[in-house]
């Protein structure tokens, strides 16, 4: 009798597991038709949107002047993307209530969704973008790639000299004579070095001796024209 009943617990406890197993199978199964049937419902749904011609022209929102280059999305349809030409002008094939995101360096990024029931399958817009300032944290840019570099050179710097070992450095004869050969003259630099030149003119004319005063010049004039004499055969006695 035990043994009857225990076959009949086992047999009962085999078949609840195998109802159980499955009845996963089928919320699994259950549960994968419906998303493919979702799936397909959303893709016949977005297959049947019309298709539309969307056209338009970015500018700022600002100063109405033209934005170029601006990349344009598609959210809707797999982000496809395109690219607005120097003069901002942009235009390709849509679907309907697709939403468009336009971005652009600079600009605050703008989302356009494109109207159902769009007449001749065309659709052209004017696409204004605002200015986005972004302000940045200030960097502050060290010529050390590593602290030991630092150290090296705070180690090795020269300190510079103060005022007092300035002036003194300034004022050598070195300094100054080195000075006087590339700073100009002033006006009354100029006026010294003029009174200079004609004192020193004054003192050399006194020391000048007129030739014609001088008896050994006369001898030798006399003894130049005496050679020329006989050079041409001319007798000197008068």
């Amino acid at each position: 009798m035990y043994i009857r009943l225990n076959n009949q617990f086992s047999f009962w406890h085999r078949y609840s597991g195998y109802i159980n197993c499955n009845q996963f199978v089928m919320k699994r199964l259950l549960f994968i038709l419906s998303m493919l049937a979702a799936t397909s419902v959303f893709a016949q749904q977005k297959a049947e949107r019309p298709l539309v011609q969307f056209s338009g022209v970015v500018i700022n929102a600002d100063s109405s002047g033209i934005v170029p280059y601006v990349t344009i999305t598609n959210l809707s349809f797999n982000k496809q993307v395109n690219l607005a030409n120097y003069k901002g002008y942009f235009s390709f094939v849509a679907h309907e209530q697709d939403t468009i995101k336009f971005t652009s360096i600079g600009y605050a990024s703008t989302t356009i969704v494109i109207p159902a029931k769009v007449n001749d399958k065309s659709y052209t817009i004017q696409v204004r973008l605002s200015a986005s300032i972004t302000h940045l944290p200030a960097v502050r840019v060290f010529p050390w790639a590593t602290t030991d570099e630092f150290n090296k050179d705070f180690l090795s710097m020269k300190i510079a000299d103060d005022d007092l070992a300035i002036a003194r450095k300034n004022l050598t004869g070195k300094s100054i004579s080195s000075l006087e050969k590339t700073l100009p003259l002033d006006g009354g630099d100029r006026t010294i070095l003029n009174y200079n030149d004609m004192h020193t003119n004054l003192v050399n004319s006194h020391s000048i001796t007129n030739p014609l005063l001088n008896p050994f010049a006369w001898g030798a004039l006399i003894k130049e024209i005496a050679a020329g004499d006989k050079s041409r055969g001319v007798s000197s006695d008068y």
